[in-house]
């Protein structure tokens, strides 16, 4: 009897040994492959998303040049560059936990976070407004008086849109004498290379450098910050409960960005050329060089002159507050750390 059951007993200790023995190679396989959905292959790294607020253009290549250089990686990150379907749409996902970040123009984040969704922006980088009105330069269009008795083609409910009336107001410009088109973002785009607009309203640094490719034309612009015009564009949106429940991971992302912009500015030509290939909807690559150096000109303020990019002023936010507000895009002037949360801002060197 005592002998049977020391027998039993060593024969269920090896199959306990043997059953740990395989359950741990199962877990070092799921390792090996990454299965516990927070981390890269070699277990070092957060697996990390980002829906851009459209489909990939220059200005987005500090994203690629920073993955293609290693900065995302040292700061912990594996970044997965997704496409977006507009910054409205971007600010949504990530108020559902559809991707980790986002990156969006501050007006459809203002107004959403209004309506209720949990995000807020962890640092705007686009800080001088890439709003324009952009046309040929043979057009006649010289400076703002000439838009009177122009046909101007806009887009109801954005954010270059919206604050036109404003631009004009600063100009010295008779609203009522600027006839406006309302089109579809690429209707735009199609009527002023075939003539059936004067010009349009835009992103200066994004259809600007399109314009001229395809039509082989020259591009003229008045940006809206030339009559003293100015409000925060696109940057980094995180949401609420990100920024609560990994805030070290917020702090990293950021700062990565901001070096990735960084080298981005320093290097232009290999920031643009590390997007070649990457996405069917890219434009040719030397519009994406033109837009990125385009873009590399609108990334600070005179109260952010010389920070980090991505390091925002408070005045900035407030003045963005201003004319999102006067532009009725916000219903009201909220305070400052409603839409944004400076815990991390990026440090200089």
């Amino acid at each position: 009897m005592t002998r049977m059951t020391r027998e039993n007993s060593t024969t269920n200790q090896s199959r306990i040994l043997s059953l740990t023995a395989m359950l741990g190679a199962g877990a070092l396989a799921l390792t090996a492959c990454g299965g516990d959905g927070g981390s890269s292959g070699d277990g070092d790294l957060d697996e990390v998303s980002l829906m851009l607020n459209w489909y990939p253009y220059g200005e987005h290549a500090p994203f690629y040049y920073g993955v293609e250089e290693g900065i995302f990686e040292d700061h912990g990150i594996d970044l997965e560059i997704q496409s977006g379907q507009g910054s409205t749409r971007t600010v949504q996902a990530i108020g559902s936990g559809e991707a980790d970040f986002g990156w969006a123009d501050t007006a459809p984040l203002m107004s959403n976070i209004d309506q209720g969704v949990s995000v807020k922006s962890v640092g705007v980088f686009l800080q001088t407004t890439p709003s324009a009105v952009q046309f040929f330069s043979d057009s006649g269009i010289e400076e703002p008086a000439d838009l009177e008795g122009k046909t101007i083609a806009v887009s109801a409910g954005d954010a270059p849109t919206s604050t036109f009336p404003q631009f004009l107001e600063e100009a010295g410009v008779d609203a009522d004498a600027v006839d406006q088109q309302n089109l579809d973002p690429a209707g735009k785009v199609s009527s002023v290379i075939s003539g059936q607009v004067d010009g349009l309203i835009g992103f200066a640094h994004d259809q600007g450098p399109q314009i001229e490719d395809e039509s082989g034309d020259e591009v003229s612009y008045i940006r809206y910050s030339d009559v003293g015009l100015n409000f925060y564009s696109n940057g980094l949106v995180a949401s609420q409960g990100t920024i609560d429940d990994d805030s070290d991971l917020v702090e990293r992302m950021v700062a990565a960005t901001s070096e990735a912009f960084d080298a981005a500015v320093e290097e232009p030509d290999a920031a643009a050329g590390a997007m070649e290939g990457k996405d069917p909807q890219l434009p040719a690559q030397s519009v994406v060089v033109d837009q990125w150096k385009q873009t590399s000109e609108i990334l600070t303020t005179e109260n952010s002159e010389g920070e980090a990019p991505g390091w925002n002023a408070a005045e900035d936010w407030e003045n963005t507050i201003s004319v999102m507000s006067e532009a009725e895009l916000i219903d009201e002037e909220n305070p400052v750390e409603t839409y944004y949360d400076d815990s991390f801002a990026p440090e200089g060197e």
